[in-house]
């Protein structure tokens, strides 16, 4: 699963293609076009255990002779790279011992067999001395996580590896482990912590082997929208310069982002519309879509509202292009859910903002701060009167 800079990871291009194939968004059409690039991808690289597991989920029907011969030649290279580590444990050094027991895990994930590639790959790291080579395969396990969306198996992982750079490793593994980590982050619903950890790796990101940069910046722009403040979206993302020299090949993105910050609401409306469909097709978003979905129009509502002490229905429905009825609605749902701050005076058709006092707040705890340890005191006090 070695990644060129600037080529996706092979297996992970599949992945994508496993996640369209059960999508029920895509077109019966496209799906057979699918099935196809599937069965070519299994077909060159012998992954017998994916079709095995794609027969039973009844994405395709068995052929007994296609699963057959994969099982042979799988079986034919798996004796040459037995050998081949029976060869180097004899006549060779630790270093060829090492690369032979590696070739045999990279073999196994390109078969698609997760149980055997993560135990030979504990094997390769008992044969591993450097810590750069031991980071090397921790994202290694990484991609097999992602493949297989298996949360635990990549938290570990990055635990392992935050492990690992205590005891030494270079900045750029380092930046490579961020990108993991935000994506594990984003694909985990921790939107704030993901956008965080993609800004930090924009100027350095090297990662290709999980996505292209254009899908990076895309992550990076749609993550930061509802986790940053306006100040810190404008110099963080707004006015970065790599983010301006991709985002216009993004179709809808540089509007959504620009509308927003510059409160063109019914352009930031229609640009949102447009990404709907690219978030619903990303197969590390897709299950945050209706979460996304609503945390970025409180972000977009509560931006427009901070301007207004009071404002009609009519004039916040026109702003967005909406119709009155769509907007109180809207607005409902969110107060009631704590997400806006303001209450409807439906008679009139008026909205009036409450903006939380932040002084206020602060007194207010300070208060039941100081009841709470009067109370520890007295009680402290009884005790040593006894």
């Amino acid at each position: 699963m070695e990644g060129q800079e600037g080529e996706q990871q092979p297996h992970l291009v599949l992945a994508h293609k496993l996640f369209l194939l059960k999508h029920s968004d895509v077109q019966d059409i496209e799906k057979v076009h699918l099935q196809e690039e599937v069965l070519t991808f299994i077909k060159a690289d012998d992954m017998a255990p994916l079709y095995e597991r794609l027969v039973a989920d009844k994405v395709f029907e068995l052929d007994p002779v296609l699963l057959e011969s994969m099982k042979a030649k799988i079986e034919e290279d798996l004796k040459k790279l037995d050998d081949k580590i029976a060869d180097a444990e004899l006549n060779l050094g630790e270093t060829e011992v090492r690369e032979a027991h590696l070739s045999k895990a990279l073999f196994y994930i390109r078969i698609s067999d997760k149980e055997k590639a993560l135990e030979q790959l504990k094997v390769t790291e008992s044969k591993t001395v450097a810590v750069g080579q031991k980071m090397d395969l921790v994202f290694h396990t990484l991609q097999i996580g992602f493949f297989y969306m298996d949360f635990e198996l990549i938290s570990k992982s990055i635990d392992k590896a935050k492990n690992l750079f205590e005891e030494g490793g270079d900045w750029e593994r380092k930046n490579r482990l961020k990108v993991y980590e935000g994506l594990y982050c984003m694909a985990s619903r921790n939107f704030k912590k993901a956008a965080t950890l993609f800004l930090d790796s924009i100027s350095t990101f090297t990662t290709y082997e999980l996505f292209p940069y254009t899908t990076f910046i895309f992550y990076t722009v749609l993550t930061s929208i509802i986790s940053l403040d306006r100040v810190s979206l404008k110099e963080k993302v707004v006015d970065a310069p790599e983010i301006l020299a991709i985002i216009g090949k993004i179709p809808n993105l540089s509007s959504f982002l620009n509308s927003l910050y510059g409160c063109q609401y019914k352009d930031f409306f229609l640009a949102f519309a447009g990404l709907t469909q690219q978030i619903k097709m990303d197969n590390y978003l897709h299950p945050h879509f209706r979460y996304y979905m609503r945390e970025v129009r409180a972000v977009v509502y509560g931006q427009f509202l901070e301007s207004y002490k009071s404002i009609t229905i009519e004039a916040m429905a026109s702003a967005f292009g909406v119709s009155v009825d769509f907007i109180d609605l809207e607005l409902s749902r969110f107060i009631a859910a704590g997400k806006l701050h303001c209450k409807i005076d439906k008679v009139a058709g008026i909205l009036e903002t409450n903006r939380p006092d932040a002084k206020n707040a602060l007194y207010q705890a300070t208060i039941k701060q100081g009841d709470f340890l009067l109370n520890r005191i007295q009680k402290l006090s009884r005790v040593i009167d006894l």
